[in-house]
This record gives C-alpha cells, sequence and structure tokens, in this order.
C-alpha cells in the first residue's frame, strides 16, 4: 500500500470518526454535550464581536502590501536562494500571506487555482500550505488582543518556525505524494 493510499483512507475516517467520536466521549463521561455546544457557540459569538477591529486593521494592511507591489518583489527577490532548498518562488505570496489572514491566503490559493489549474502541482502546495499552517499575526493580533496580553515573548518567532515548517513539508509531502 502506498503513502497516498495510505493516506487517503486515514482521510476516508478520520474526519466522521471525530464528528461521532467527541460527543459519544463527552456522553459517556455524562456531560451535558449539547448544553455545552451552545455555551460555547454564545461565547464564540461574543469573541467574534470583540475581534472585528483587529480583523479589520490586518487585512487593511495585507491589502496594502499586495497593493504596494512589496508582494511581487519579495517573491523576486527570495527566487534563487528557494530554488537551493526546492521551494518553487511561485509559493512566496501563500508564505508570506498565511501568517498574516486566512481570508487573504484563501485569495492567493483562489488566484493560483486560476492561473495554474486546480490539479497543478503547485496548487497542491499552496493547498497544503494553507491547511497545515496558521495565520500567525491573526492569532496573535485577534485572540492575544481580545483577552489582553500585550507581551506576546516566544509566540510569534514560534509560530513563524512552525509556518516555515508547514510550507517546507507541503513541498516535500506533494512531491512524495505525487511527484
Amino acid at each position: 500500500m502506498s503513502f497516498r493510499e495510505i493516506a487517503e483512507l486515514i482521510g476516508l475516517f478520520a474526519l466522521p470518526a471525530m464528528i461521532v467520536g467527541f460527543p459519544l466521549y463527552g456522553l459517556l463521561r455524562r456531560v451535558p454535550v449539547y448544553e455545552r455546544f451552545v455555551e460555547g457557540a454564545r461565547e464564540g459569538f461574543d469573541v467574534a464581536v470583540r475581534i472585528i477591529p483587529y480583523l479589520v486593521a490586518i487585512l487593511f494592511a495585507v491589502a496594502m502590501f499586495r497593493a504596494s507591489g512589496a508582494m511581487e518583489w519579495f517573491q523576486n527577490a527570495l527566487r534563487t536562494p528557494l530554488s537551493w532548498i526546492g521551494v518553487p518562488a511561485e509559493l512566496v505570496p501563500m508564505a508570506i500571506v498565511r501568517p498574516l489572514t486566512g481570508s487573504g491566503s484563501l485569495a492567493v490559493l483562489s488566484d493560483m487555482v486560476r492561473q495554474y489549474g486546480p490539479a497543478s502541482e503547485l496548487t497542491r502546495m499552496a493547498a497544503t500550505i494553507y491547511g497545515a499552517s496558521e495565520t500567525t499575526f491573526y492569532v496573535i493580533a485577534v485572540y492575544f488582543g481580545a483577552v489582553n496580553i500585550r507581551k506576546t515573548r516566544h509566540a510569534v518567532p514560534v509560530g513563524l518556525i512552525a509556518d516555515f515548517a508547514g510550507v517546507l513539508l507541503a513541498v516535500l509531502i506533494i512531491r512524495m505524494m505525487f511527484g
């Protein structure tokens, strides 16, 4: 059985197992599952209202970054060093935007789908980066801001290292599965 077949088999059962498993586990522990779900949804709505100013600020900053031409400059500047480690320079926009915003990185991914096609190696890599990395600065700005944490200490460097690892592993895994 190949790596790809194993991944497909795990993917087939993982989500249904979680959807059934978590509530079942809660019921077995005599947790009022529905009431806790509703309580969490209510708290989530309150958080969503509090984070709107942070969200607007990040979306504005990303739009300015793209409109200024800085994105294309970074892509061209990093083309040669990235080729040394086997990372296509076309992934630079996703690698830069993903730590900033989920909606911005979804827009980058959509552009790549239109430009390269949905089944291209580059699009698969970008989609894997989208799923394997976090919106680090968004999380720091929004969630740390929502609970009034001002000193992020190691959160930013660790988050960016994890994002970089996600980019490298996305390239490696897509090449293993489809290359």
